[in-house]
């Protein structure tokens, strides 16, 4: 499992959260408290323990367990509900699951964790700027941290992550590793830098000043700025070479993942000249991710309804696509738009079908469900609810 310094040990993570707290965010208050904690287990006894789990699962228990769902409701008693009947691994904070407070949102994060001892993998869009669903985040995003120096971009998401962290969510979906200089592209005013080199340089920075409080995603691998169209209503297409993408997109990509990013999301991207299928559902990009940049820690969908919203005929079914981005070599499978509490569950029926087919391999599932579950099993020797600053409360 990748990301070193995100299990480096609570404490730090604490402090390190704390200061950010302290030093940058204009949104809360003092006093500042903080939490003694014991330190985790080591990364070796977790993926162990990680690995008996699993190898104790039913092939449905394993396929639940890669499957990150969402329903739009901030009602706790729904979201507990909904964790305990599909037994799935993870659910993605949405705008429509945002009270108005950030006591409130801890109420919803600690209803989603219905077991401490293996809680789920609870994550966010926090980016900031156009991407922020927590109206407290008042910390400089890509809207002005284009050119801006490492420090400030490390500052800006040390703070943001201590939001997130503080509010019971593990995992946040909120580094753009994407570049472009062109204004037309639907991406450029999220991305952190408009050259390879300088997207890098503010990625890198990114991961490291989340490193400490959550498990940073890069996304949009691999990368939306070779394209100006949306992916949120077409598949976008490029005919970009694998030698120009390793000079340009793949650049930011590799700075992140040398960082040890803990999560990679595979966007739905087709970059022709590598692979006719989006890089979601593409074995080839998977393969290119892990054996030449290196990475080692969880592959993740994009929202898989973003598929059906295309249009194409050939991803109108959402279990299927779910199915083939696990045999692609994804070990999360994230499904938001369009989805019931009726999805994930049909997700997981699938998955149990093309394993009992032969279909999906069996070691495939067991890899992906002890990817995730050795993530899991981390955040719960850290606390899940882990909160830098309990006490604080925006002002305002």
């Amino acid at each position: 499992m990748s990301s070193r310094r995100f299990w480096s040990g609570a404490v730090a993570a604490l402090a390190a959260a704390a200061l950010a707290l302290s030093v940058g965010s204009p949104a809360l208050s003092s006093p500042r408290t903080t939490r003694v904690v014991t330190q985790p287990a080591s990364d070796a006894a977790v993926e162990a323990d990680a690995r008996d789990l699993v190898a104790a699962m039913t092939v449905r228990e394993r396929a639940a367990s890669v499957v990150m769902g969402h329903v739009p409701t901030t009602d706790p008693a729904v979201l507990n509900t909904y964790m305990q009947s599909t037994g799935i691994g993870g659910f993605l904070l949405m705008g429509a699951n945002i009270p108005g407070d950030e006591a409130a949102l801890r109420a919803i994060t600690a209803a989603l964790t219905t077991d401490p001892a293996l809680p789920p993998l609870i994550a966010i869009d926090q980016e900031g700027g156009d991407v922020s669903r927590l109206p407290w985040d008042d910390f400089p995003s890509a809207l002005t941290l284009k050119g801006a120096a490492p420090e400030a971009v490390q500052d800006a998401y040390a703070g943001r992550a201590a939001l997130v962290r503080r509010a019971g969510i593990g995992v946040n979906f909120g580094i753009v590793a994407d570049e472009t200089d062109d204004p037309r592209s639907f991406i450029y005013r999220r991305v952190l830098g408009t050259t390879p080199d300088a997207a890098a340089a503010s990625v890198a920075a990114a991961v490291r000043g989340e490193a400490e409080a959550v498990a940073s995603t890069l996304k949009h691998f691999p990368g939306h700025g070779a394209t100006e169209a949306d992916s949120h209503a077409t598949i976008p297409v490029t005919p970009m070479s694998y030698d120009q993408w390793r000079q340009s997109e793949a650049v930011p990509f590799a700075a992140g993942i040398a960082e040890d990013a803990p999560l990679l999301m595979f966007g739905h991207l087709a970059y022709t000249a590598v692979d006719s299928a989006p890089a979601s559902l593409s074995p080839e990009w998977h393969r290119i991710a892990r054996e030449e940049l290196g990475f080692t820690g969880i592959a993740v969908t994009d929202d898989l309804g973003m598929l059906q919203a295309s249009g194409d005929p050939q991803y109108a079914d959402p279990s299927a696509n779910a199915v083939a981005a696990l045999a692609a070599g994804n070990d999360l499978v994230l499904t938001v738009v369009s989805s019931t509490p009726e999805t994930a569950p049909h997700i997981v029926d699938a998955v149990v079908a093309a394993v009992e087919s032969g279909a999906l391999p069996a070691a495939r599932l067991q890899e992906a469900a002890t990817r995730v579950t050795t993530l899991r099993l981390h955040l719960a020797a850290q606390g899940q609810g882990l909160l830098p600053c309990p006490d604080c409360a925006p002002v305002g």
